[in-house]
């Protein structure tokens, strides 16, 4: 015979002599505990739940096809395996209990090496059960620990590349975390708006935090003589100008087709290409219109005017927020969108709040 396996157990039944006999011939082996009715089975079952319930089917007040209902209704319950005890022998007894969640029946008058045999296969099967959901449970948080590294350093090769882009231009050298901060406070504010909180979800707040910084990733492979111009450039340098945001897209989009499941470079992808499109359609490359420009694209073109009007540029002196404010406001329905605006107006002292702080900070990278 098997060794028995120990385990906790509880058996049900509204008459005396088959508990006595259980108890004799489980005692010894297993943590037992007994109930006479349905509701002290219950009550048992949900304060410490055992491994195994044997349950009596004919019992008054509730039987035990209401018992297992109750106990498959029941989370804390509702895994544990039941054997239904009867005297029963109509097939359509036993298939009932089988639909309802039983894993086994042992039949009246008891069979000692039955009910040994039986309590100890199920026994082995629950410990075999929770040994497999624990060792499932330890091998997922592993895998999302695994993960949740590769993610993280792949977010960091990609602001690192986007840093290295942007430090030929960027006076404070802080420009990238204020464009994070920037999005993600006006993209928080806008997902409380009904217009766009089925599209602006913590999801996408966090996939613009991280992939803003590769707006302006193009101008690596724009020449010195214009990017860093001590003045105002001539249109047939604007025009080279311009093409950062193809070269940007176009590198990561060879980035895209070799990750396609990475949503950080497809919606960098968005924000490099389109981030100079404007409102009215008068922007570039492609003078996309109005809500045809991608939403990230959009925020992304509020962030960077702020920025770029806030900051120390070679043909210009820094503006204050306020003269900040003032041309932008200017340019709304013109370069930017209405909506994205009126969540602009709700957040702009956030703006100059975070500008001052991540001016002289430190990078967090």
């Amino acid at each position: 015979m098997t060794e028995p396996i120990e385990g906790s157990i509880l058996a049900v039944d509204d008459n005396r002599t088959n508990l006595d006999i259980l108890v004799n011939v489980l005692s010894d082996q297993h943590d037992l505990s007994v109930a006479t009715d349905g509701g002290g089975a219950l009550r048992l079952a949900t304060a410490n739940p055992p491994d195994l319930i044997l349950l009596d089917i004919m019992m008054p007040d509730m039987d035990g096809f209401q018992v297992m209902r109750k106990l498959k209704e029941n989370r804390v319950t509702r895994d544990i395996p039941v054997i239904f005890l009867t005297a029963l022998s109509d097939v359509a007894d036993k298939s009932k209990g089988f639909q309802l969640g039983a894993v086994d029946y042992i039949t009246k008058p008891f069979q000692i090496e039955e009910v040994m045999a039986r309590v100890n296969i199920h026994l082995r099967l629950r410990k075999a059960e929770q040994s497999l959901r624990r060792f499932t449970g330890e091998l997922t948080q592993m895998v999302e620990h695994q993960v949740e590294q590769i993610q993280q350093s792949q977010l960091a090769m990609i602001f690192a590349l986007a840093k290295l882009s942007n430090t030929r231009d960027d006076d404070t050298g802080m420009h990238l975390e204020r464009v994070q901060y920037f999005c993600q406070v006006l993209a928080e504010t806008m997902a409380t708006d009904p217009a766009f909180s089925d599209r602006i979800t913590p999801r996408f707040i966090d996939t613009i935090f991280h992939s803003s910084p590769l707006h302006d990733v193009g101008k690596v492979g724009i020449a010195d003589a214009i990017l860093l111009k001590p003045a105002r450039l001539t249109p047939d340098e604007f025009e080279v100008m311009k093409t950062h945001t193809l070269i940007g897209a176009d590198t990561l989009a060879s980035v895209y087709r070799q990750y396609p499941e990475n949503q950080f470079v497809e919606m960098g992808i968005e924000i490099a290409r389109f981030h100079h499109e404007k409102w009215n359609g008068s922007g570039y490359p492609d003078g996309l219109v109005g809500e045809s420009i991608p939403l990230s694209a959009r925020i992304m073109a509020v962030v960077d005017v702020y920025d770029a009007l806030r900051a120390r540029r070679p043909y210009k002196e820094p503006f204050s927020h306020e003269v900040s404010m003032t041309i932008i406001r200017e340019l709304n329905g013109v370069s930017f969108d209405p909506a994205i605006m009126a969540g602009f107006e709700q957040v702009h002292s956030r703006f100059e709040e975070l500008y001052s702080r991540l001016s002289d900070a430190e990078s967090m990278y």
